[in-house]
């Protein structure tokens, strides 16, 4: 992974442009101009369904599942071969949707989970969106379904960061009110508890598409743009009686990758989309309505994304390339399969150039009017996608395709693998020793866009970090530290030959706060670890930050386990729960030799640990707090300060010095 130089990103510009009322600027001249001619711009309808698989379509080879509106939306219009989510996952993908740009600039690059987790994360309504862009330009917005992009599921809906209404919505209807994992279809919904059934029984699907009936036929005289966003066929899977029993009974229902449940999730689905087409016809909205279908990310079943490889939560094609259908009679050419690379960061700055304005450098995406119409070529080839995180045994990873090539680097060590995507569709071959320039040329690429949206600060070096706070060697007393037991019991402690050392024979938590509190919000605090007790069940130790032993960030290695991970302490209260699952690192680090360095860096209201094995320094995770403790405000970040702490049950563990430098 490459280090990253503190700089103004194109993501922070974008934000100030946006504060300021500059991000996106349309001439009013456009809606004027349009309404002189007598014409009317075209209505867009985009429909996503949640985690549908490359393989799930009849008309993508799908010969178990029944698709039939969908297909012939194909046949009528165009397949793409070629589209991208934006993301593995569906949160990202959507703040990429709304916003036109990577999701890495909004801030949103993982699934957001429920508030047990202490972020708060969530699309800042300062970041220019659907409403933001088309509304000028006339068009009503509507959200049907699924947002998921606010973390925070208490209090009403309205007032919670970063909901759709926040970003200026027109219309919201049936979108969650609580934490959607799991997945829940029948009435009463678990997730929207004030939603009231129109009818008995009533299935969430075909709720999704009677709300879709009724905001057509309401906005039919003015131009609207409508995100139609279903929660099928997101786990668990659920669906009506009559059409399990029907894919149940179909020959071949229990061969991989048939799912019976699945197949009739998405057999409701395509008569969502059904009814979606009939009402346009009904309205005469047909000729001037550009209707999309795709998926938010790949499906989490594997067999279903065949021949790609991998699946959800995956930067390997099968977790990221998608189906994509688009249909506009008289507009996009019927009956034709297209190459063209697309993204859903191009969803905005299409509509935008559909509805008479001009997408520039405010958007990652471009349009894709000219695929869409046969009559020219987008002009792009490369795209990038970004995983800090880890799912499953899936750990951070990033991406860039360009051309026939893509590049795949994993973010903790920054290996790379490189294959020929249009040869090799199913990633089976790294050809990166073949083909060393285009490997090189294109992690340099990836490199420079993982600098330009700010994923991770910049590792613990002298010239990212240049202005030292505090340099401890142990080679004095502990006059300028305070001893914090968590905990009745406190062990032995002791300074001698340039180590602290805690020694104990039961259970016993120190924490070792110094006198210096953060100097910013931009500091990396780096701790020598010494020996280890090699014993007991709690050999571990600790860097970061505490106010006292009830509050504080830690970032911890137990050496037991060789584990990382990380707690944050408020009011004596423990809560590290809704976390990434960090086991995936188990048994990975080892901090015994004799150069090993563990570090906590702060920026902003996330914290990121890099651990040094005696080979140089490794990106582990990155956690954000910011829902639960704000270290960017001065006033908290004063109330700190720079802390190590052991905690160990049998033997000695030393320590050989901690250093925090700011940026």
């Amino acid at each position: 992974m490459p280090t990253l130089a503190p700089a103004a990103t194109r993501r922070t510009v974008l934000q100030g442009l946006a504060a300021s009322g500059l991000a996106v600027t349309i001439a009013p001249t456009l809606a004027r101009r349009a309404a002189a001619a007598g014409t009317r711009p075209p209505n867009i309808v985009f429909v996503s369904i949640d985690d549908l698989g490359w393989d799930e379509l009849g008309c993508y080879g799908n010969t178990f599942n029944e698709t039939p509106t969908i297909d012939r939306l194909a046949r009528a219009g165009t397949r793409f071969t070629n589209a991208y989510a934006a993301a593995p996952l569906c949160s990202p993908t959507r703040a990429a949707l709304v916003t036109g740009q990577y999701p890495a600039r909004t801030g949103i690059t993982d699934f957001l989970r429920a508030e047990a987790a202490p972020s708060n994360t969530f699309l800042s309504p300062d970041i220019p969106t659907v409403p933001d862009v088309l509304g000028p330009l006339g068009y009503t917005t509507g959200l049907i379904g699924k947002w998921h992009l606010t973390e925070t599921y208490s209090g009403a809906y309205r007032s919670r960061p970063g909901n759709p209404w926040a970003h200026g919505f027109d219309e919201v209807v049936a979108s969650e009110q609580q934490y959607i994992g799991d997945g829940d279809y029948f009435h009463p919904y678990f997730f929207m508890p004030a939603l009231p059934a129109r009818e008995p029984d009533e299935y969430l699907t075909d709720r999704l598409a009677q709300e879709a009936v009724d905001f057509l036929t309401r906005h039919r005289d003015e131009p609207f743009f409508l995100h139609l966003s279903n929660y099928a066929v997101h786990t668990k899977l659920d669906a009506k009686a009559d059409l399990v029993a029907k894919y149940t009974a179909k020959p071949g229902a229990d061969r991989s990758p048939n799912r019976p449940v699945l197949a009739a999730m998405l057999e409701s689905i395509d008569r969502q989309v059904a009814r979606i087409v009939e009402t346009l016809d009904e309205l005469g909205l047909t000729e001037n309505t550009l209707l999309v279908v795709t998926s938010d990310n790949g499906g989490p079943y594997r067999d279903a994304n065949a021949p790609l490889r991998g699946g959800k939560g995956e930067l390997y094609e099968g977790g990221i390339r998608v189906p994509l259908v688009a249909y506009w009679p008289g507009t996009v050419p019927a009956g034709r399969s297209d190459a063209t690379l697309t993204s859903t960061i191009d969803v905005l700055p299409t509509a935008l150039d559909l509805a008479g304005g001009s997408p520039g450098a405010e958007f990652d995406g471009v349009s894709i009017v000219p695929a869409l119409t046969g009559r020219g070529e987008v002009d792009r080839d490369t795209m990038f996608w970004v995983y800090p995180h880890f799912i499953g045994t899936t750990h951070p990873h990033a991406a860039v395709r360009q051309g026939q090539f893509k590049l795949v680097q994993h973010l903790r060590d920054g290996h790379t693998e490189l294959f020929h995507v249009v040869r090799d569709p199913a990633e089976t071959t790294d050809v990166s020793s073949r083909y060393v320039a285009k490997t090189e040329a294109l992690t340099a690429l990836l490199d420079a866009h993982l600098a330009d949206v700010g994923t991770f600060p910049p590792r613990p070096s002298e010239s990212a970090y240049p202005h030292p706070e505090l340099v401890e060697a142990f080679d004095t007393d502990l006059a300028h530290w305070d001893v914090l037991p968590v905990g009745s019991y406190v062990g032995q402690h002791a300074v001698a030959d340039g180590r602290l050392s805690v020694t104990s024979d039961k259970l016993t938590h120190l924490v070792f706060r110094s006198d210096v509190s953060p100097g910013s919000d931009e500091v990396a605090i780096v701790l020598d670890t010494g020996t280890f007790a090699e014993a007991g069940s709690q050999d571990t130790v600790f860097v970061g930050l505490a106010r006292d032993a009830a509050n504080y960030l830690l970032f911890r290695y137990h050496n037991g386990l060789h584990r990382v991970g990380w707690d944050l302490r408020l009011d004596n209260r423990l809560i590290t729960a809704g976390g990434e699952p960090l086991d995936n690192l188990d048994g990975t680090v080892d901090l015994t030799g004799p150069a090993a360095r563990y570090a906590f860096v702060l920026r902003g209201t996330s914290a990121t640990a890099y651990a040094d094995q005696g080979a140089g320094w490794e990106f582990l995770y990155t956690v954000d707090v910011g829902g639960a403790l704000d270290l960017s405000d001065p006033a908290v970040r004063s109330a700190y300060r720079y802390a190590t702490s052991v905690r160990l049950d049998d033997g000695t563990i030393t320590l050989d010095g901690l250093t925090a430098h700011r940026a």
